[in-house]
């Protein structure tokens, strides 16, 4: 058994219980047969692109499964929001940037393993909209519960990989290389949450 493999037997019941603590995984073993535990806490969210001299405008993340890794500046809906409102506010309030949205790019997901709560992995599902600066200026955004951006800076190609970004820049990068988001929902099977 791996050191990263919890066991638990319960005889009396005949099934084994296994976690395995690197992808949140349960899996059952009962009378002899296999069964996957994930439970997937879903994710959705509005996202900006922003490009300037060839240079993406990401953040520095400070929560969630891509803490400490570049995001796109965006997020979740408030109560009654709609999108394009949404995209305005995360915007603004992650960056310091007041924006106008030039298109709306279309819808992308990921499936990453993330131990929250009582959830063994996320699905994230994205919407992107191209946008550009109007007004404000980049700035490091005021902290209240909720706010998971500790700042924004310009990046290029070369300065993401897997290992510092998030699936949703990569994506973006992706989409400016070739103008096409793709349909099929990405799935991160080794994904590292940066503590």
């Amino acid at each position: 058994m791996s050191k990263h493999m919890i066991r638990l037997d319960c005889p009396s019941l005949r099934f084994k219980l296994y976690f395995y603590q690197r992808a949140g995984l349960f899996i059952w073993i009962r009378g002899g047969l296999l069964v996957s535990g994930r439970k997937y806490h879903r994710a959705f969210g509005v996202y900006g692109i922003c490009i300037k001299d060839r240079k993406l405008l990401v953040i520095n993340k400070n929560g969630g499964p891509y803490i400490n890794r570049y995001d796109l500046p965006g997020g979740s809906l408030e109560e009654g929001e709609g999108l394009s409102v949404a995209m305005k506010r995360e915007f603004l309030e992650e960056t310091g940037l007041e924006i106008e949205i030039d298109e709306n790019i279309g819808v992308i997901d990921f499936k990453l393993p993330w131990l929250w709560r009582d959830f063994t992995d996320v699905h994230h599902i994205a919407v992107y909209y191209s946008v550009k600066m109007i007004g404000g200026e980049l700035s490091i955004p005021e902290q209240f519960d909720g706010q998971d951006s500790l700042g924004a800076l310009w990046v290029s190609e070369n300065d993401v990989s897997l290992d510092n970004a998030s699936p949703l820049v990569l994506k973006a990068f992706e989409w400016l290389s070739s103008n096409n988001l793709g349909i099929d929902t990405k799935t991160y099977e080794d994904w590292k949450v940066l503590k």
